[in-house]
């Protein structure tokens, strides 16, 4: 399994430890992660990605292991929408850097796949954890590109509330700024 999966999947787990012990006292079948992880992304992708699961407690597990170097982790259901995602090595690499409020790695530009959309999220601070004054926008499906170079993302609107049914930047203004793009 990527290193760079552990601190990821670990940070993303203390956050919502207590919300998913409290709301689902049973854990999922691996069947039925597995399911979910696969979703995240489309069918030339998700059959031959690893998948891993995150425990309560934080630990991580391989369901499956992969082929295609993209790593899918099944919806976190302490979250109000689905969020099964689906990354490659750079995007990996990219979300542990947003994780630990680190530069994320230069000159790896990365593709993550959310086909079945995302947990609302601010447009415009990535630490944001409740709506209120922060630009909360809604996600539908949709895949990232992250780590690109300024050049990049200058083709794009940097709205505070943008059009979420055209292709966006998120976080703009921050090392964490990303390409975001409809696929409904």
């Amino acid at each position: 399994m990527p290193t760079s999966i552990a601190p990821f999947v670990l940070a993303t787990t203390l956050l919502a430890t207590g919300a998913v012990q409290a709301a689902h006292p049973e854990p999922a079948s691996d069947a039925k992660l597995i399911a979910s992880a696969m979703r995240a992304a489309p069918a030339g992708v998700a059959p031959h990605a690893t998948i891993v699961a995150v425990g309560p407690d934080g630990s991580m597990r391989t369901l499956r292991q992969g082929t295609n170097g993209f790593t899918c982790i099944p919806d976190a259901p302490a979250t109000p929408g689905p969020d099964p995602m689906c990354a490659d090595k750079a995007a990996m690499a990219w979300m542990h850097a947003w994780l630990t409020h680190t530069t994320p790695p230069a000159g790896q530009v990365g593709l993550m796949y959310m086909l079945e959309g995302g947990t609302d999220a601010s447009n415009t601070d990535p630490y944001a954890k409740t709506p209120g004054g922060n630009h909360w926008i809604r996600t539908g499906p949709h895949v990232m590109v992250v780590g690109a170079d300024d050049a990049f993302y200058d083709q794009y609107p940097k709205l505070a509330d943008p059009q979420t049914n055209a292709p966006y930047v998120m976080w703009a203004g921050t090392p964490y700024r990303h390409l975001m793009v409809p696929v409904h």
